[in-house]
């Protein structure tokens, strides 16, 4: 089955497209443009570069979130509009899940964390046994202080993947959690590990269609919250 799978989430662009669970190729570009100016014509030269056609792939993947609001809404609209109309199933990609499976193979726990800003991560928690990659709670946000408070019962080896990494590495340290250096290029988000995840749910029967695929959000935009804090201040 040929893949083509996108991760806008966090700041870099990622686009992959495999065959099955065998990459196949991938892009990863992080220079300060915004995702609806890269998606589209990455995965246009990737596909070039392959020697392959837009209708060859046989599944759209996408990370639908957490992550930048803006991110998220723009990889989902991309896929919809690249599935419309073409009758071929979408998967919607957890990030948090898809950061996990950057470290597929390694035996301990894995903690997906993204900057949610104002100290607080999207976060969430899975063991991995080398074989096999268990959630152990839902994508969730939270205070970093929580959150170390929370992991420093956990017994065992423990890494961290995702773009709040150093600050969540750090106060795990401060916590005394046996927490353990992930390689920088294992840190972020990967179209690849967004497509291997989505082939997974594809075989549990997790497919949607392009209609149905939309992004999930933990909590409201920034704009959104600040607009509330401030009738509830009686300043609108």
């Amino acid at each position: 089955m040929k893949i083509l799978a996108f991760d806008s989430t966090a700041r870099a662009a990622s686009v992959a497209v495999l065959e099955d669970c065998r990459l196949l190729g991938q892009y990863n570009i992080d220079n300060g443009f915004t995702h609806s100016e890269l998606l589209l014509p990455m995965a246009e030269n990737l596909l070039k570069s392959l020697g392959m056609d837009i209708s060859e792939i046989e599944l759209f993947a996408a990370a639908v979130g957490p992550g930048s609001f803006t991110g998220v809404r723009i990889g989902a609209a991309l896929v919809k509009g690249l599935a419309f109309g073409r009758d071929i199933p979408c998967v919607e990609v957890s990030t948090l899940r898809a950061l996990a499976e950057n470290l597929a193979g390694t035996e301990g726990y894995i903690i997906s964390a993204m900057d949610a800003r104002r100290a607080q991560v999207y976060t969430a928690t899975f063991s991995s046994s080398g074989e096999e990659i268990k959630r152990l709670c839902e994508d969730r946000a939270m205070p970093i202080s929580e959150l170390s408070s929370e992991l420093s019962r956990l017994k065992g080896e423990v890494y961290v993947v995702g773009d709040a990494y150093n600050s969540v590495y750090s106060a795990l340290k401060r916590a005394g959690v046996n927490v353990k250096s992930t390689p920088p290029l294992s840190r972020g988000g990967s179209a690849y590990s967004i497509g291997r995840v989505a082939y997974g749910i594809y075989r549990a029967g997790g497919a949607v269609s392009d209609r149905e695929l939309s992004p999930k959000y933990l909590r409201m935009p920034q704009a959104e919250r600040e607009r509330l804090e401030k009738l509830n201040k009686g300043e609108v």
